[in-house]
């Protein structure tokens, strides 16, 4: 009861309540949410030490700029509370730096869980996808639907729904003018153990499960209103 009372305390604020939907469906650093908002950043502090407190968050130091952290939201805190807008989009693209494990493995899922057409690149291609990708994939029952690596140049369309599934490719990507998410999932290669791309798996698939509930296939031919809530 206690537990709950912080939560709803913590979410009684109009500013906190907007952080925690922005966090809803992918990962961002408070610099982000301060420009997403446009709130001064000591007041973004102070909201994030609330939602903190409650629970409601954890932050993740990013594995490109180390200088870096990313907020994450704890979906299980706020389950039941809440749910995110439905959006429609035509296909959704997962990104990372070598398309060589956790893009592979989001796009495998997704076709497994979600109706919306779904692909994987990377920024930084490499030259195969990891043997433990494929391994972890085919003890999960799952289909890699890309036999090699590629560029995400050679495969985004601009009315993809794009997903960041690392921190390197959210920031190569960059600000682009677009609705992307993020999703700060660590990297498996370095380890290279069966637990480490098992934890991706997981973390990945908690994610997938979320998302999934909220998109519905199609095109929105209206610009303005692409990826917005219904």
């Amino acid at each position: 009861m206690e537990v709950r009372a912080r939560v709803h305390a913590a979410l009684g604020d109009p500013a906190r309540l907007t952080i925690v939907d922005t966090l809803m469906l992918g990962d961002a650093s408070p610099g982000e949410i301060a420009r997403r908002l446009d709130m001064p950043t000591n007041l973004v502090a102070h909201h994030l030490k609330v939602l903190e407190e409650a629970g409601l968050i954890v932050r993740n130091r990013s594995e490109g700029d180390r200088r870096r952290t990313y907020l994450r939201l704890v979906p299980d805190i706020l389950a039941g509370l809440m749910s995110p807008p439905m959006w429609t989009v035509p296909r959704v693209v997962f990104v990372c730096n070598h398309n060589s494990a956790r893009s592979q493995l989001a796009a495998a899922l997704w076709t497994r869980r979600g109706l919306v057409p779904a692909t994987s690149a990377g920024t930084q291609p490499a030259e195969r996808v990891h043997a433990r990708t494929i391994r972890v994939a085919r003890r999960h029952g799952l289909a890699l639907n890309r036999g090699r690596p590629v560029h995400v140049a050679d495969v985004v369309r601009s009315d993809d729904l794009v997903v960041a599934v690392c921190d390197n490719a959210h920031e190569h990507l960059g600000d682009q003018g677009r609705v992307r998410l993020h999703w700060s999932v660590p990297d498996p290669s370095p380890a290279d153990t069966d637990d480490a791309f098992e934890a991706a798996y997981t973390d990945l698939a908690g994610r997938i499960d979320r998302l999934a509930t909220v998109l519905t296939p199609g095109v929105d031919h209206d610009r303005h209103n692409r990826l917005s809530p219904r």
